[in-house]
């Protein structure tokens, strides 16, 4: 198996821990000293020592220094963002001389927290044996635990294999409604959608050419543009998600749940949930001192005290980047702030 690591994205929702120039896979923020991306590369090393990572220009220096034992036809860089459909794109063209084509590749994300490994490594595992035996992309779908609204759906069809269990794809649901995720829970008919694809490179280049022709297109052109301009070819592509792109289009996609836990960490309120807390469900790093505090995630990264007295449900976030004091239950909306403060 290969696994195709995405290394991209800003972080915008953990600002000021996480910046455009070191997003959030390149911090360590669930406890661990070791970074997002790289405790995916050791989940992913104890599955095949066949990796890769694709990142973009400006942070192929300090992916590089975090991953410092893969050699650098490990990495796939990106001259800008053009969105996770050209970024697979990308790493599919890069590899494909250096692999066989029926050989299973799953592209996953480095910002993601599981802490059950084995179950991980299970899944993926099944997942290939599945694919390769179907020539069908298979997805990996978690369990919802609770109604997230941030989160796309998978809605199961019919069952292919009760063991395995393995579905066929309905249709997918782009974030609901709370009482819409609230329904999609109690049917038991949905799994979100953690962005995890799998399947060969003779598989994904049958469903772009049949099911996608402009990201075909795309493949295609930067094949031929690898040894001329290929940054002028890739930054004139449109920035797109795979799903759009491509995943949403297959009619004969497969999908099994996982057998892992998993969080996405895309607001401080997931992070909190990632990592220990106090009796008084209290999350404490830095000089920090509390009074009546409760239900609160408060990092302080500078050297000079950070008190906090009579609050609840509050984030509190000190670095030489910026200070941020939000209500928990507020924090998806960190991202908008931080685009305004970046500029962007």
């Amino acid at each position: 198996m290969i696994i195709v690591i995405i290394a991209g994205g800003s972080g915008t929702r953990l600002w000021p821990l996480s910046t455009p120039e070191y997003p959030k896979h390149l911090l360590s923020l669930n406890g661990d000293d070791r970074s997002l991306l790289q405790l995916t590369y050791d989940r992913a090393k104890k599955i095949t020592d066949k990796i890769y990572i694709v990142t973009d220009g400006s942070h192929i220096e300090p992916v590089k220094k975090q991953l410092i034992e893969l050699p650098n036809t490990s990495f796939i860089v990106e001259p800008g963002r053009r969105g996770t459909a050209n970024c697979i794109v990308a790493a599919l063209e890069q590899i494909e001389d250096s692999i066989d084509s029926n050989e299973t590749i799953a592209t996953i994300h480095a910002d993601h927290s599981i802490r059950d490994i084995n179950g991980f490594i299970h899944t993926l595992k099944t997942a290939d044996k599945i694919t390769s035996a179907e020539k069908r992309i298979v997805l990996i779908g978690v369990e919802p635990d609770y109604p997230a609204t941030g989160f796309g759906y998978i809605m199961k069809g019919k069952i292919l294999s009760e063991e395995p269990y393995v579905y066929n794809v309905e249709s997918f649901k782009e974030k609901p409604d709370f009482n819409t995720a609230r329904n999609y829970i109690r049917s038991g008919d949905y799994l979100w959608n953690c962005g995890y694809f799998v399947g060969s490179l003779n598989t994904f280049k049958e469903s772009m050419k049949q099911y996608s022709k402009e990201l075909y297109s795309n493949y295609t052109v930067l094949k031929d543009a690898r040894k001329d301009n290929y940054k002028e070819v890739y930054l004139g592509f449109k920035s797109e998600a795979i799903d759009y792109a491509l995943i949403e289009k297959v009619p004969d996609l497969l999908v099994i749940p996982a057998s892992y836990d998993w969080m996405d960490l895309g607001s401080y309120s997931d992070l909190h949930k990632a990592v220990g807390s106090d009796e008084k469900n209290n999350y404490i790093s830095g000089n920090v001192e509390l009074e009546e505090v409760e239900n609160a995630y408060i990092r302080n990264e500078n050297g000079i005290p950070l008190a906090v007295i009579g609050l609840d449900n509050i984030v509190v976030i000190s670095t030489d980047n910026g200070i941020l004091v939000t209500r928990k239950d507020l924090s998806q909306k960190v991202g908008d702030v931080s685009k305004r403060i970046n500029g962007k």
